[in-house]
């Protein structure tokens, strides 16, 4: 089992705005189908882990709930249940959860998705395997950072999907 941090991230190192807005994501040309696109990323994930205002983007663009995965929300504050959805919402550290996400993932991966504090944290307790980033071509001066920490990452392989440049990395835990 590995744990992935995958997302997209401006060419300056921000995967939101300050506002967390990903609009200029959305305007973005990529392709579904090119190398390292979601649709084949996610087949292999059997957990989710999200912070809260990653799970509040999602309320507010999605119309519905698209994973059939088990997911683990990360909020200190309630939040909102949508129906049918296999939702977990944990409060405190990470690792003190990661076990309960493993054994919900079995033989599949699991993906933190969205939030570079929250890959962060699961960095600082050693449990970030790998970190995958579809960097856009736009700048967006400030924002959400990609990760807020400092790691050490071996490259795996790039590749380019139309106009983002795709980077997959190995997080170099003993360094």
């Amino acid at each position: 089992m590995i744990t992935h941090f995958y997302t997209a991230s401006s060419l300056d190192g921000f995967i939101a705005t300050p506002e967390h807005s990903l609009d200029w994501l959305l305007k973005q040309d990529f392709d579904l189908q090119g190398p390292m696109a979601y649709p084949d990323f996610i087949t292999r994930m059997g957990a989710l882990a999200m912070g809260a205002s990653t799970y509040e983007w999602i309320l507010r663009q999605q119309e519905s709930w698209e994973y059939t995965q088990p997911a683990w929300v990360f909020t200190h504050r309630d939040l909102p249940v949508i129906d049918g959805a296999d939702l977990r919402f944990a409060r405190g550290p990470v690792a003190d959860v990661f076990g309960d996400i493993a054994d919900a993932a079995g033989d599949k991966d699991i993906w933190v998705v969205g939030g570079g504090d929250l890959a962060g944290q699961f960095a600082d307790a050693g449990l970030l395997d790998e970190v995958w980033v579809q960097f856009a071509p736009v700048t967006l001066g400030s924002g959400r950072p990609l990760l807020p920490r400092a790691l050490d990452l071996e490259l795996l392989e790039v590749a380019r999907n139309r106009d983002f440049v795709c980077a997959h990395h190995r997080v170099l835990k003993d360094r």
